[in-house]
């Protein structure tokens, strides 16, 4: 499979094969030369140049950081559309794109995406970085998932809390699966946070959904490439992709002895093509990349 990789095109795509498959170094000839070729590519010089004019819009600009974290940039407008990011956080650690007359709107993915992009980017212990994760364990529901928002808690105590909507609500929890999906991956970034209870619990949330899409895999690796528009508000992570599951959970430490885990390995190991790689459901030009993802996730996983 490796070496099907390495003909690539990307030279993103090639260099993380190298580092994070065959566990070479940049002292390696090749991947030194695939690392100048990064930062130079089409690709990354035109999200860069979207980066730049997004610093005033955190939502926008912290998913631009994840897509440059998946292509292995490294140059100087990280710090600087972090340090922009991080200008337009609330005093309390999270971030609101539409403020009323009584404050913030209560909006979980308006708080993740930021923090995910700033955590993708390496600033996932910066202290204005703590203090939004701080906010997000704050706003966990007592099942430990996530609300979409407006506050659960609205009203006072003794009031239900209202439900989520049935497309994306969790098959065992109160909260919602898009938000819950983000706030693990902005834990699953973190060097400590992600073997957290919160994170095992947010996982354990999403595994209790155990039905095989298998038209979705994928879905996230296609918006990081930029195949598939990054959209929606409380929508965002609404997709159920499997390939991000099996991420997540090999990130958070979660044992492959969990039956869930276990079966979903055997799922995508069956779906797994004679050469060692897996086709992208939509975009067959994404296969090398999909490959890559859950090759490392269940590299992760093994013991």
């Amino acid at each position: 499979m490796n070496a099907l990789l390495y003909g690539d095109p990307s030279p993103s795509l090639r260099w993380r094969a190298a580092i994070e498959l065959d566990g070479a170094t940049e002292a390696d000839d090749e991947v030194a030369a695939w690392r100048t070729e990064i930062d130079e590519s089409p690709a990354v010089q035109e999200l860069v140049a979207q980066l730049e004019s997004a610093q005033s819009r955190p939502r926008t600009a912290g998913y631009l950081l994840c897509r440059l974290a998946y292509l292995g940039y490294r140059g100087p407008a990280t710090t600087t559309a972090v340090d922009a990011i991080f200008a337009s956080q609330r005093p309390d650690g999270s971030w609101s794109d539409e403020p009323t007359d009584e404050g913030p709107r209560f909006i979980t993915m308006q708080t993740v995406v930021p923090l995910r992009g700033v955590a993708a980017a390496g600033f996932a212990t910066d202290p204005r970085a703590e203090r939004a994760y701080e906010w997000l364990l704050g706003v966990r529901l007592e099942d430990g998932s996530w609300p979409a928002g407006p506050k659960a808690d609205l009203g006072g105590p003794g009031r239900p809390v209202p439900p989520e909507k049935e497309y994306r609500r969790l098959p065992q929890g109160l909260g919602c699966r898009s938000a819950t999906t983000g706030a693990v991956a902005c834990l699953a970034l973190h060097p400590d946070r992600k073997q957290s209870d919160s994170a095992r619990v947010g996982v354990d949330h999403l595994l209790a959904r155990e039905t095989r899409d298998a038209a979705s895999i994928g879905w996230e690796v296609s918006r990081l490439i930029g195949l598939e528009r990054a959209m929606g508000q409380i929508t965002f992570y609404a997709t159920f992709d499997l390939g991000f599951l099996l991420d997540l959970a090999s990130r958070c430490d979660v044992s492959v002895q969990d039956r869930r885990m276990h079966d979903l390995v055997g799922y995508l190991e069956a779906l797994r093509g004679p050469y060692g790689l897996w086709q992208h459901p939509a975009h067959p030009q994404l296969s090398g990349w999909l490959s890559l993802d859950l090759e490392t996730s269940l590299r992760r996983l093994a013991p």
